[in-house]
């Protein structure tokens, strides 16, 4: 029987000449070309969206360490590294994490030109398997955020890390809950637009993502832990900042940073103060928002008043399951009727 691999161990591989090697590299460009043609609309829009995460990540990153490594650093310590963060900062649901993983590597081959080592895909997907075996992490996204309650913003003061990161992490968080502010606006909030007046706050919230910008008033709270005013005005005092970004990034060595924390970063320190205070429930940047309508609600506030607040058009569906949320248990159908 012939063998169909020779016995030879020491048999060179065959040497190309010049034309066959250009030959060749046509060939793969063409190749690349081909494949890129065919691939589905919404496959290379996802690769693109994942390229954006990844980008993130790196601004995400970069704010911690000072220094921002290029994009194009895909090794294993910095793939592995994002799915930590996905799990962990985007609380992304393993299969998609999974998903990213793979446009990420595809991008930076067909995009950039980096050849990411094999060796770093496989770690990535070997710190993925656990979190694929995890139920609570594969029912992620299957449903909206929590809405944060006052008892839980208060559990978050009592756990409040000591120091300026404290000062900031409660400032942002009762500032974000009162303004019922998306991430995206807490990030782009400003020092010279959040006015104090003798009734409390007067805030600008900027426009973001093609959203109309809003004033709204923040008065005092009754609880002086969880006064977004008295929290405000201690963080502008202790940071010493009177313009620029309202909330800054802090290092790892306490040293105030000069540009504004991104919307992930405002995220991050929402979810990891609420798991610092043990709660339960996992709460997202999306949760004070959700828990500024339906606390507000609860108290009897009127919806156009609220909607004044939130930034929401009159129609939203999204404002009114927070109003249907917030008054299910008021006069209940089922409440007082003979039973």
């Amino acid at each position: 029987m012939t063998d169909l691999v020779p016995h030879h161990s020491d048999a060179a591989p065959a040497a190309y000449d010049a034309a066959t090697l250009a030959v060749l590299a046509a060939m793969e460009e063409a190749a690349e070309k081909h494949l890129d043609a065919i691939r589905p609309h919404n496959t290379k829009r996802g690769y693109a969206n994942d390229w954006k995460l990844w980008e993130e990540f790196h601004g995400w990153l970069a704010e911690r360490t000072g220094s921002r490594l290029p994009s194009t650093a895909v090794t294993k310590g910095t793939l592995v590294g994002f799915v930590v963060w996905l799990d962990t900062i985007k609380l992304a649901a393993p299969n998609s994490i999974d998903r990213r993983i793979t446009g990420v590597t595809v991008t930076a081959r067909n995009e950039h030109g980096i050849e990411v080592p094999k060796a770093a895909t496989v770690a990535a997907r070997q710190a993925l398997k656990p979190l694929k075996n995890d139920p609570e992490r594969q029912a992620r996204g299957r449903g909206k955020a929590a809405a944060v309650t006052p008892e839980q913003l208060r559990q978050m003061n009592a756990a409040v890390a000591d120091g300026l990161t404290g000062l900031r992490d409660r400032a942002l968080w009762l500032t974000a809950f009162a303004i019922a502010g998306r991430s995206a606006e807490v990030a782009a909030l400003r020092a010279d637009t959040i006015v104090h007046v003798s009734q409390g706050l007067e805030v600008h919230v900027p426009a973001v993502k093609g959203r109309p910008p809003r004033d709204v008033v923040v008065g005092y709270g009754k609880n002086p832990d969880t006064c977004p005013v008295r929290a405000w005005l201690t963080w502008r005092a202790a940071a010493g900042i009177s313009s620029g970004p309202a909330f800054l990034p802090i290092t790892v060595w306490g040293r105030l940073g000069d540009r504004a924390l991104s919307p992930e970063a405002v995220r991050e320190i929402i979810a990891r103060n609420a798991e610092r205070a043990g709660l339960t429930v996992r709460l997202t940047g999306h949760s004070m928002r959700a828990g500024f309508i339906t606390t507000s609600r609860r108290a009897g506030k009127r919806e156009e008043k609220i909607r004044e607040q939130s930034g929401h058009a009159e129609n939203s569906p999204a404002f009114w399951g927070y109003i249907r949320e917030a008054d299910k248990w008021t006069d209940a159908a089922s409440e007082d009727i003979g039973l």
